[in-house]
């Protein structure tokens, strides 16, 4: 509908021979909002969403004069707005079970007495198959022809459903396989700045311009933010709401400024820059925050600098990292073949709504600030398990040493190195076992691709190879790179030292590096090694990379190609040798660095607007493999009782046009508890399924070999799988498991009580649901940080789980719960599971859900102990807005839509 328009906003823009209507925020200033254009810019772009939004409803005048008051408050008074995203943006992972539920609801809606159209995108939505390619074979000219053809034999039925999806489903659009990274994409091509549609306003037809803006299913769609396009990532579930009509409810959010001076000493790389961007952040606290980056630095930043830290968001824990529009964003735009009508367009409509940052622009007002001369940012990597554990270059052989004692418990230093069973080489700890040129992050940044190539030029002229237990790989993030890599005659070296291309996609970031050569993998487990891989990504959670390593660092794409020569992370490269050459003289790092104006001259060449024009011409036709992909017909599916990729799910069976009350959790037993910085990976993981674990058993009864389960990333469509693999991750830990000496096993176990016989914690959990006991689970400090994954909290849900009690929740993540009906619950400060001294035996029982639940209200949980004593804990309801408590009370986001939908 029609905004109200309480605030006289709408404009007409003349743009060349076009006219546009758009919502000026100069005008609402003048009529009524005092002030705003003192707004951060992020802001700016909310505020004009709820301007072109006011209906009455969900957005009313009110709403948004209580928004304008945050040039007073500044974001730390709670104040509920709504959301409406221009588009969505999907990856396969997540986008597999999204259409799964889309495809389940036309079926709900119709038994409802609703017609299978009702269940309809009412926004674009662009889905890139971008997850779903394995390192299989790597260092050949064949890689990529090989991974390819496995790829689609592995995942021939997902293929099929995503093309039925795209022809049953309006405003869906889905990027072939081989493509690119999701995130690369939109930024490349997708994303737009500034989005118009036609509306039919007062019996017109009008072109409206207003700024582009998308949530993803995918945590870094924050990427976009480089590109000025305001944007975040959201639970899977949160995201089919938004498709289908539903606002996005938040609270307005503090922004913290970020000021950037100065300009990047010569050999330090966009990673540096945002391992060290994601310290300070981590340390300053900006959980639920936007961040706004803003000061002089910006004019030394090109655009994909830009994008690399805005990438990172969910590292540093921001909702998102945004850059604004200035002269280098539309630089960018023209680069990369953007229409100069858009263009045009972009640049008027900035400039009208005090939306273009230039040199005289004064600095918003921001809630808190803090600053990074870049001239001060130094060669690092981050590890060995957290994106936040950043090491400067000359440190990372003591810090690995510091490790390998304390994290990894093995004393003795390096210790021996053992022989490889059939090799003339042999392994120790701090090996470098995988080198990955991976992930959305860095192959969407030209310099430091450009400065890998040109490293590997310099290495192979003095004459300097990888060692031979290194699995290296590159991944690009879209064709334009592998395009300008070849034109410029620089993909030959990487391939001389086998970085040949594998795929394009996200591979060893997100798990898919592929099995290591057996015998390698053979040795690690034989003498329990603790190998390193080293990957330019943004995710080095334990057990996310490969279950045979157990250290793993994040690095600039140069750094992987050193590591990879080098061959151990047990090194200091600031100050020793990388290898020698053919006469014995050492050669070192800095040897073979190639300088930032070798790099620029080549980006200069190579990286052109026809470039990106060709490349992007066909982007949603695929190639031979894709054009052969059948797809069924039809407006609702026709389940398959026999898949094991694609099945029917639980979630609206004996759904009713009324939600039932919500019962109090009342004997609850305790299924897990666990400790703090728990990802989303250790709660569903990405990556391979065990033939030993309760998912592998469920495969193999239905007929799967295992050398055809691929992984549980690509099992996401069938929720036997993933309920089954729902903490089974092979690194997580459940403290009820802590023995008598105080050590906690690894992998998905529990006790199951009164008897405390250990279970997996599926099949404990199954136990519990036939005796009708309700569960809980008990966690530390930041529980599911890490990617946006809703199958995080679909499985959670379907296991019985209940409540969620924690220190603190990442954004996403408790989102998610609350879309799943499952309860997010926090400790009080200073208080958590340990303090009140459970071991997981006792019984709980949590009163307050059933009547006058509310949001941030405090709840009471009653703990009853084996031996019979109780305590009492308070505990801060995680739901934050009036519109998550309807969610919640509907038993998730899901059925509330469809209850809204059906007749």
């Amino acid at each position: 509908m029609a905004s109200l328009d309480s605030f006289s906003a709408r404009q007409e823009l003349v743009v060349g021979d076009r006219t546009y209507s758009y919502f000026s925020l100069k005008a609402a200033e003048a009529n009524g909002l005092a002030g705003v254009s003192r707004l951060p810019y992020s802001l700016k772009v909310v505020l004009e969403n709820l301007l072109r939004n006011e209906d009455g409803r969900s957005v009313t005048k009110e709403t948004i004069e209580t928004f304008a008051k945050w040039l007073v408050e500044k974001g730390k008074t709670e104040r509920e707005i709504v959301f409406r995203p221009a588009r969505l943006l999907m990856q396969d992972f997540t986008g597999v079970p999204a259409v799964v539920d889309l495809a389940a609801m036309r079926d709900a809606v119709v038994a409802l007495g609703g017609t299978a159209q009702k269940i309809n995108p009412l926004v674009p939505v662009d889905l890139v198959i971008d997850h779903s390619v394995i390192v299989d074979s790597f260092g050949t000219p064949q890689a990529f022809a090989r991974n390819v053809e496995l790829e689609y034999q592995r995942n021939g039925e997902r293929y099929r459903f995503l093309k039925w999806g795209q022809s049953a489903f309006d405003n869906f659009r889905v990027v072939p396989p081989g493509t690119g990274i999701c995130h690369q994409v939109n930024l490349e091509y997708l994303a737009q700045t500034v989005w118009t549609r036609m509306e039919r306003i007062g019996g017109k037809t009008l072109e409206v311009a207003y700024p582009d803006t998308v949530v993803g299913t995918d945590s870094h769609t924050t990427m976009i933010n480089g590109l000025s396009v305001l944007g975040w990532g959201v639970g899977g579930i949160e995201a089919e709401a938004a498709m289908l009509g539903q606002p996005l409810s938040m609270l307005a959010p503090e922004v913290i400024g970020f000021k950037l001076t100065g300009a990047p000493k010569e050999g330090v790389t966009a990673t540096d820059l945002v391992l060290t961007v994601t310290q300070m952040l981590r340390k300053k606290g900006v959980v639920g925050k936007f961040v706004e980056f803003y000061g002089e630095g910006l004019n030394h930043m090109s655009l994909a600098d830009r994008a690399t830290i805005a990438n990172m968001a969910p590292e540093y824990g921001a909702t998102c990292g945004f850059f604004p529009i200035d002269k280098e964003t539309l630089a960018y735009l023209n680069t990369s073949g953007r229409t100069e009508d858009r263009i045009a367009l972009i640049e008027s409509y900035a400039r009208a709504q005090g939306l273009l940052r230039e040199a005289d622009s004064p600095d918003p007002e921001f809630t808190d600030t803090l600053a990074l001369d870049l001239g001060e940012v130094t060669p690092s990597v981050a590890g060995p398990k957290r994106p936040e554990g950043r090491v400067p270059l000359g440190d990372v052989g003591a810090a690995f040493a510091s490790a390998l004692a304390g994290e990894y418990k093995k004393e003795g230093g390096l210790g021996p190195r053992h022989k490889v069973e059939g090799e003339t080489y042999d392994l120790g700890h701090g090996d470098v076992v995988i080198a990955a040129i991976t992930s959305c992050t860095n192959t969407s940044n030209p310099s430091v691709l450009i400065g890998a190539a040109l490293l590997a030029r310099n290495a192979l002229a003095r004459g300097l190879k990888v060692k031979p237990w290194v699995k290296t790989s590159l991944a690009p993030g879209s064709q334009v790179v592998a395009q300008y890599l070849a034109k410029s005659g620089l993909q030959k070296s990487l391939d001389d030292l086998g970085f040949n291309l594998v795929g394009f996609g996200c591979t060893t970031c997100i798990g898919n590096s592929g099995p290591l050569p057996a015998a390698v993998s053979k040795t690690i487990n034989a003498h329990d090694l603790v190998a390193a891989s080293v990957l330019s990504g943004n995710r080095n959670f334990e057990g996310r990379v490969n279950p045979d390593v157990q250290a793993n660092y994040l690095a600039s794409p140069p750094l992987v190609v050193a590591f990879a020569l080098a061959g151990t992370v047990a090194i200091d490269l600031a100050s020793e040798p990388l290898g020698h050459d053919s006469a014995g003289a050492p050669v070192y790092l800095r040897d073979i660095w190639p300088s930032n104006e070798e790099i620029g001259t080549f980006i200069r060449n190579y990286v052109t607007r026809i470039l990106f024009r060709e490349t992007y011409a066909n982007v949603f036709a695929g190639d031979e493999h894709w054009r052969a992909v059948e797809a069924p017909g039809g407006e609702t599916y026709n389940w398959d009782a026999q898949s094991t990729y694609v099945r029917d799910p639980p979630y609206f069976v004996g759904l009713t046009k009324a939600p039932k009350p919500i019962d109090d959790i009342v004997g609850a037993r305790v299924l897990a508890l666990f400790g703090d910085k728990i990802t989303t990976d250790h709660i569903s993981p990405a990556g391979s399924i065990k033939a030993a674990s309760p998912a592998g058993k469920w495969l193999l009864d239905h007929g799967v070999a295992q050398a055809d389960f691929n992984q549980y990333g690509t099992r996401r469509g069938n929720h036997e799988v993933m309920m089954r693999g729902t903490f089974a991750n092979i690194r997580i830990k459940n403290y009820m498991m802590r023995d008598a000496e105080g050590v906690v096993p690894e992998g998905g176990l529990t006790k199951h009580y009164p008897g405390g016989e250990t279970l997996s914690i599926y099949d404990a959990a199954m136990r519990y649901g036939r005796e009708g006991a309700p569960l809980v689970v008990f966690a530390g400090a930041e529980y599911g940080n890490g990617s946006s994954r809703d199958w995080a909290a679909k499985g959670a849900a379907l296991l019985g789980v209940r409540a969620v009690i924690a220190k603190s929740f990442e954004r996403i993540h408790r989102s998610n719960l609350v879309g799943m009906g499952v309860l997010p619950l926090t400790f009080a400060e200073g208080t958590g599971w340990e303090t009140l001294g459970l071991v997981g035996d006792e019984v709980v029982t949590i009163h307050g859900l059933r009547d006058g639940l509310a949001p941030r209200q405090t709840l009471v949980a009653s703990i009853v102990f084996r031996d019979g004593s109780a305590k009492t804990a308070p505990l801060l309801v995680r739901i934050d807005t009036l519109d998550e408590l309807e969610y919640f009370k509907n038993g998730g986001i899901l059925p509330y839509v469809l209850r809204q939908l059906a007749p």
